[in-house]
């Protein structure tokens, strides 16, 4: 696989291990008001790579040209809304595959603070973004390591407004393997962002998310939210 290919099929392959946000618990008579999550993985490390004989840049899975990064340790917190105040909140960890543990809590949002999510989607610069374009990678890009995903689904009447933000962090340089011993890799992390233009528009969302997750105790559950 020469590394043009790589650089474009690797960022869509993220969607192997990052399903696509849909509706949550749709089985209620109220309709989701707000959708989000958040989802981290931690791709392979150079001495990894070194060891397994498998480079998550350059190959894929089984000689495939996709990387199932549901092999890595990965994270999701999301959070579901309905427009009358119920919701559902859930942490879900992953660190040996196949063997998710989740923790989560429901409740009903005081008068209050429901005013202040609709105020906060009501925003109309929130109300105009859409999916932005997919990360391109350098043309350098050694490795893949770690990968940050955002997804928000927001209820529009009849329509819904949906975005994913991508973060990822990449090794590059000149692909030059340097002390055999340790495995380590010569090169710089490169920070990609394709939400970075929106930063101060989700900054309100976001903190309204992140509160939602200190005030609430969570328990001990199946996993059922995140994907």
């Amino acid at each position: 696989m020469s590394r043009c290919k790589s650089c474009q099929v690797l960022p869509w392959s993220l969607l192997v291990g990052f399903l696509v946000l849909v509706p949550l618990a749709n089985t209620q008579e109220s309709k989701p008001l707000l959708q989000m999550e958040h989802l981290r993985a931690e791709l392979e490390t150079e001495s990894n790579a070194m060891s397994n004989g498998r480079n998550s840049y350059n190959s894929g899975l089984n000689g495939s040209d996709q990387m199932d990064v549901r092999q890595y340790p990965n994270s999701a917190t999301c959070l579901v809304v309905y427009d009358d105040g119920k919701y559902f909140f859930e942490k879900r960890d992953e660190h040996t595959l196949g063997q998710p543990k989740a923790k989560s809590a429901a409740g009903v949002l005081s008068a209050d603070d429901l005013q202040h999510l609709k105020a906060i989607l009501d925003d109309e610069e929130l109300k105009k973004i859409v999916m932005p374009k997919a990360l391109e990678l350098p043309s350098d890009a050694q490795i893949l390591k770690e990968a940050d995903r955002l997804d928000v689904q927001v209820g529009r009447g009849a329509v819904s407004q949906q975005f994913s933000f991508m973060k990822e962090r990449v090794k590059t340089g000149n692909p030059t393997w340097t002390g055999a011993a340790s495995g380590s890799m010569s090169g710089l992390d490169t920070f990609l962002d394709n939400g970075a233009p929106y930063k101060k528009t989700v900054a309100p969302l976001l903190k309204f998310f992140d509160e939602m997750g200190k005030k609430n105790k969570l328990h001990e559950s199946k996993p059922q939210y995140c994907q």
